[in-house]
C-alpha cells in the first residue's frame, strides 16, 4: 500500500508581520508550523507602517480585515507638498481610488497584535515560542535542525520538514546562507521617526509627503483616532536628513530632536505646524536609510527566507511589510501541495518571488513615489514656484505614480477595483 503524502512541519524564526502572517497562511492551507521568536514576550513595538491594497487583500482573506480596521485609520488619499507648504499632487488611495480594498495606516504594535492573537486563537496558544533565538540550522535529506539560543545562555534545538528564516534585518538564517553577502548598503540620508497626539489635519486620513531630503523630507499620517477622547489622532512621523551615516539599523535605536529638528523650524504651514509636531512626541527613533543588495538565490535544499530577511529595503513608499505579507502567500500556497518533498515548493517559492522584491528594492533606492518631491526640487532649484503646471506636468507626476503601482504590485490593472 502506497504511504499517504502528509503536509511538511514548517519552522518559522521570527514572529514579526512576515512570521505571523505565514503562520495563518500555512494554517488555511491546513499545514503545521511552530514560531521560533528571540523577544521574551510579544511587544508592542515601532511606530506607524502603511498597508496598501494588495497587502490588506491578502490579511483581508485571512478573515482580519475587521480586526484591523477597528485599530487603523481608513487612509483616504496621498498628498504632496514642497517644503513651502506648496501643493503639488493629491491622489486618492485605496477605498477611495476605487480600490476594492483599503489602504490602512496603522501602529506596527496593533498590526503585530492582530497577528499573534489570530495565530493564538487559530494554532494554538504554544505555537510562539518566545525566548528562541534561532541561532543557526543543519538539514539532511529528511529535516531541517534549528539550533535556538536562550536569555539564559542555554540552547537547545528544534527540527521539521521546512525552515522559513523570518528574522529580520539581522537575520541568523540569511547570514548562514550567504555569510559573504556583505554590509547594508546606506543611501546617504538618515531617518527619525516618532508618534505625536495631534489634531486631525488635512482630510483626517491623508498621508503627507513634503520637501525633498537634501533640506529635509516629512513624511505624516495618522495611525490611531481619537485617543485622547476630544478627537485627537495619534499621527506617525518622519524626518529624513542627508547626513553621514550615525548608526547601524536599529529599529528601537533612540533618537534626539537637536540632531535634525533645525532643518524645519520654518515649516510652519496654515494646516500644520511640524517642529511643534516634532516636539510633541513622547520618543525619537533613529535608523539610516539602508538596503541590501538583491541576493542571487534565497533557498537552499529545505531551508529559505521571507520578508526583511529576504529583501531588506529602504522603507520607502510603504512596502516592506506589504511585500512580506505577499512572500507568506506565495510559499503557503506552493507548499501545500508539496507533500514528503518541499524542496521543489520552496525553489518555485524563491522563482516567482526574487525577483520581484529585487525590483521593488531597486526602484526604492532610484524613483519611490516621493520621486516627483525630487524632481520639483530639482527643478525649481529648491525655491517656490508661481505655477506648477511650469516645472511638472499632471501627466509625468501620473507616470511616476504609476510605475511605482506597477513594479509594486498594486496597481488597478493588477489586484483589480470594485
Amino acid at each position: 500500500m502506497p504511504t499517504k503524502s502528509r503536509n511538511p512541519t514548517v519552522i518559522i524564526a521570527g514572529a514579526g508581520i512576515g512570521g505571523l502572517t505565514v503562520a495563518l497562511e500555512l494554517h488555511a492551507a491546513g499545514m503545521e508550523c511552530v514560531l521560533l521568536e528571540a523577544a521574551p514576550e510579544m511587544a508592542e513595538l515601532g511606530v506607524g507602517i502603511n498597508l496598501l491594497p494588495h497587502a490588506t487583500r491578502s490579511l483581508s482573506r485571512l478573515g482580519l480585515h475587521d480586526a484591523l480596521s477597528r485599530v487603523a485609520v481608513t487612509t483616504k488619499e496621498s498628498i504632496f507638498f514642497n517644503r513651502y507648504g506648496q501643493f503639488i499632487y493629491r491622489e486618492p488611495a485605496g477605498l477611495a481610488a476605487g480600490y476594492a480594498w483599503p489602504q490602512f495606516s496603522i501602529h506596527r504594535g496593533d498590526l503585530q497584535r492582530v497577528l499573534s492573537d489570530a495565530v493564538r486563537d487559530r494554532l494554538g496558544a504554544d505555537v510562539i515560542r518566545l525566548d528562541h533565538r534561532a541561532a543557526g540550522f543543519t538539514q539532511d535529506d529528511d529535516a531541517v535542525t534549528v539550533t535556538v539560543e536562550h536569555a539564559d545562555g542555554t540552547r537547545s534545538s528544534v527540527a521539521g520538514d521546512v525552515l522559513v528564516g523570518a528574522d529580520g534585518v539581522h537575520s541568523a538564517v540569511r547570514r548562514q546562507l550567504h555569510p559573504d553577502a556583505g554590509r547594508p548598503r546606506y543611501t546617504g540620508y538618515m531617518m527619525w521617526r516618532g508618534t505625536t497626539v495631534h489634531p486631525p489635519f488635512l482630510s483626517g486620513a491623508s498621508m503627507l509627503r513634503a520637501g525633498w531630503l537634501a533640506n529635509g523630507k516629512l513624511v505624516a499620517y495618522p495611525i490611531r483616532e481619537n485617543v485622547d477622547g476630544n478627537g485627537s489622532q495619534l499621527v506617525n512621523w518622519l524626518a529624513e536628513v542627508e547626513g553621514p551615516e550615525r548608526a547601524q539599523r536599529d529599529w528601537t535605536r533612540r533618537g534626539d530632536l537637536g540632531d535634525f529638528i533645525g532643518r524645519f523650524e520654518d515649516w510652519h504651514f496654515e494646516w500644520l505646524d511640524v517642529p511643534a509636531l516634532f516636539r510633541g512626541a513622547e520618543e525619537v527613533l533613529e535608523y539610516p536609510m539602508v538596503d541590501s543588495d538583491p541576493l542571487p538565490w534565497w533557498t537552499w535544499g529545505r531551508v529559505t527566507l521571507l520578508g526583511d530577511a529576504a529583501h531588506p529595503m529602504v522603507p520607502r513608499g510603504s512596502n516592506g511589510s506589504a511585500q512580506a505579507i505577499l512572500d507568506a502567500k506565495a510559499l503557503a500556497a506552493l507548499l501545500a501541495g508539496a507533500g514528503d518533498s518541499p524542496e521543489a515548493a520552496l525553489r518555485a517559492y524563491d522563482d516567482e518571488r526574487r525577483e520581484a522584491t529585487a525590483q521593488v528594492v531597486l526602484t526604492n533606492r532610484r524613483n519611490p513615489p516621493d520621486a516627483i518631491l525630487r524632481e520639483v526640487y530639482e527643478r525649481t532649484g529648491d525655491q517656490p514656484f508661481d505655477r506648477l503646471s511650469d516645472v511638472i506636468s499632471d501627466a509625468e507626476i501620473a507616470a511616476i505614480m504609476s510605475a511605482y503601482r506597477d513594479v509594486a504590485g498594486f496597481s488597478a490593472a493588477y489586484l483589480g477595483v470594485q
